[in-house]
């Protein structure tokens, strides 16, 4: 598959240009073949999710298609947000949820604030391989937002790899120990076994 095409299940442009970066296939996002709504991720787990959205892309494209779903997972709130990363709270921006995470360990002492972020990649072909890839990334949550980068949670998980939070690490420097990273070097690594 190393010439190969595969589809993107996203429409998040920034996403794209990730996955050819770490990606030696060619990679088109589901919005460059006209595929721009996904099915609703009901599932129980990021796998499942993943797969889902990765199966529907490919049934409309005829083309091997990738997915990915990923969430923060706060040891002290039994693992949520989890699932519900994006949705946390019923809030609808960054900022916003990042507030109600902070609200939720207020008092929690710092030892007791760690977290990972987990990313899992879903791989399905027309031949009907189904394929799952994880990667994560273990931290702790800070008491109140630091650096001005990043997205989402990234202001207030502070990356044990990095000792700094993903927010004011360089952009490369993220790049290289993400859980969305890591994910996709598993999936790359497999992708190169297949095509020894």
């Amino acid at each position: 598959m190393t010439h190969a095409k595969l589809v993107l299940a996203t429409t998040n442009e920034g996403k794209v240009r990730e996955f050819r970066r770490a990606l030696g296939v060619t990679v088109v996002s589901a919005r460059e073949l006209g595929v721009t709504d996904f099915p609703e991720e009901t599932g129980s787990n990021y796998a499942a999710n993943a797969l889902t959205k990765a199966s529907f892309v490919m049934q409309r494209t005829g083309l091997p298609s990738l997915a990915d779903d990923s969430g923060l997972e706060v040891h002290a709130l039994e693992g949520a947000p989890g699932l519900f990363s994006a949705r946390f709270g019923g809030l609808s921006s960054d900022r916003e949820r990042t507030e109600h995470l902070l609200a939720q360990l207020h008092g929690v002492p710092e030892v007791a604030r760690g977290a990972q972020f987990v990313c899992v990649l879903g791989f399905v072909t027309p031949d009907g391989d189904a394929e799952t890839f994880e990667g994560r990334c273990d931290g702790r949550i800070t008491e109140a937002p630091q650096g001005g980068g990043g997205h989402g949670y990234d202001p207030v998980f502070y990356s044990f790899d990095l000792e700094q939070t993903f927010a004011e690490a360089p952009p490369e420097a993220k790049a290289q120990v993400s859980h969305r990273a890591r994910a996709l070097a598993a999936f790359s690594a497999w992708l190169e076994r297949r095509t020894e």
